[in-house]
């Protein structure tokens, strides 16, 4: 989902249609300024010295990341081990803040890997709306993995506060045009406009990755 995307209602923009996913030659060495960015401004990072930090970003309504989870939940199993990956749930207005909170209390509370994806089948496939904080609490009381004073606590601490503010420091670091997208050790930048496709992306990443500072 690009940026100029979401002054449009969500009915139009959750239904754009997905970009392939490949369009890039295969072998085809990826080019800086084409399939990638390089950052004028490098982001710092805390990764142990050796490791490699590689962000996703995105937006559990967007509907081209709904199909990237699967890709990227897969890559994430196979990645280098001295790769530390992380996603990051933007904000390209307020609007979006209710889905970034969500985003780091499942994480806070350990439930990441139960309830991400279901968070994004909730939305694309149930056509529930999850945009709002009493949307969110109606949806959270409904999975049984989840005790709810522990859920709205978390929700509403100063942690998640702090992990949203930090998110949209990355988000502007990293110049996100659109979602999903992807950076890379704090100097890269890259999404599937640029790459010609989601598992594209991917495979620019792989490639971003192994290049030495």
């Amino acid at each position: 989902m690009k940026r100029r995307a979401f002054s449009l209602t969500a009915a139009v923009a959750l239904a754009a249609p997905l970009l392939p996913l490949s369009a890039r030659a295969q072998g085809a060495v990826p080019k800086e300024g084409k399939d990638y960015n390089k950052l004028a401004k490098p982001v710092a990072s805390d990764v142990p010295a050796g490791k490699t930090e590689v962000l996703e970003f995105f937006w559990y309504s967007c509907g081209h990341c709904h199909s990237f989870e699967p890709m990227f939940a897969t890559w994430m199993k196979t990645a280098p081990s001295n790769l530390v990956v992380h996603r990051v749930p933007v904000a390209f207005n307020a609007s979006f803040v209710p889905a970034q909170k969500l985003y780091y209390t499942l994480e806070g509370l350990g439930k990441i890997e139960a309830l991400h994806a279901r968070v994004f089948r909730a939305i694309h496939v149930e056509k529930q709306k999850l945009a709002k904080d009493d949307d969110i609490m109606a949806w959270a009381a409904k999975q049984p993995e989840l005790d709810m004073a522990k859920f709205k606590e978390m929700y509403q601490s100063f942690t998640v506060a702090n992990q949203v503010r930090r998110a949209t420091q990355l988000q502007e670091a990293y110049h996100v045009e659109g979602t999903p997208s992807m950076g890379v050790a704090g100097r890269y930048y890259t999404d599937g406009t640029m790459a010609g496709g989601l598992q594209a992306m991917l495979q620019v990443v792989n490639h971003l990755t192994t290049i030495k500072a």
